[in-house]
């Protein structure tokens, strides 16, 4: 055991960098991939809307460490290693796709019925529908939910410290495990949490008003 050193607080705190890389990349692909589910939930063909559903329901019925699990030994069946920085990515942007394509096809059902009537009126396909009168609306309903899960997911993020991945909560972990001052160690790591989520409450909160001003 050693002495708790300012060197090790920027350590923990530079280790704030790949959650909140983590964070970015499982959004990019789950908003991605969420996006494909909403279109799926929405348009009028049930087979497509089986396979959304199925898929929504196998991920926000089971837990994300299980998920993470998956990913990361799963490849190792078929003779795949996987870096941990890969599966936790491939993990978390499969999880955020569930959530977020539930949410924006809640914004999408709550469009008042009358727009899609008025847009099915001027000839526009379904999918133009969604892209030109929709879509624009729901977004500004979906807003706050969406915010609100991305605040979650930046705290599932430190499930990725069990495969290994070094991110906030594992060098909170490795610096505890050589310094034994939990207090100080994890105050900090909950402090940095919690600055990244404050961060997020406050953009959504500006967006939200220039859309409100904008609208």
């Amino acid at each position: 055991m050693r002495e708790l050193t300012t060197s090790d607080m920027f350590w923990l705190l530079f280790a704030a960098r790949w959650t909140i890389a983590l964070t970015v990349v499982s959004i990019l692909g789950g908003s991605l991939l969420g996006a494909i589910i909403m279109v799926l939930r929405v348009i009028p063909f049930p087979p497509a809307k089986a396979v959304a559903i199925l898929y929504i329901n196998l991920i926000q019925g089971t837990p994300a460490l299980g998920q993470l699990f998956i990913v990361f030994f799963g490849f190792g069946v078929f003779g795949y290693d996987v870096s941990p920085w890969f599966a936790a990515t491939l993990a978390f942007s499969l999880y955020s796709a569930a959530f977020l394509g539930e949410i924006w096809r809640g914004g999408v059902h709550a469009v008042p019925h009358a727009q899609w009537e008025a847009s099915a009126s001027l000839g526009l396909s379904t999918l133009q529908q969604l892209r030109y009168v929709i879509i624009p609306q729901a977004f500004r309903l979906s807003i706050p939910p969406t915010i609100g899960f991305w605040v979650h997911l930046v705290k599932n993020t430190s499930l990725a410290s069990v495969i290994g991945f070094i991110e906030l909560t594992r060098a909170g972990q490795i610096i505890n495990a050589a310094t034994f001052r939990p207090m100080t160690v994890y105050l900090t790591v909950a402090a940095a949490y919690f600055v990244i989520c404050f961060v997020l409450t406050q953009l959504s909160a500006r967006l939200e008003g220039s859309l409100r001003v904008a609208r």
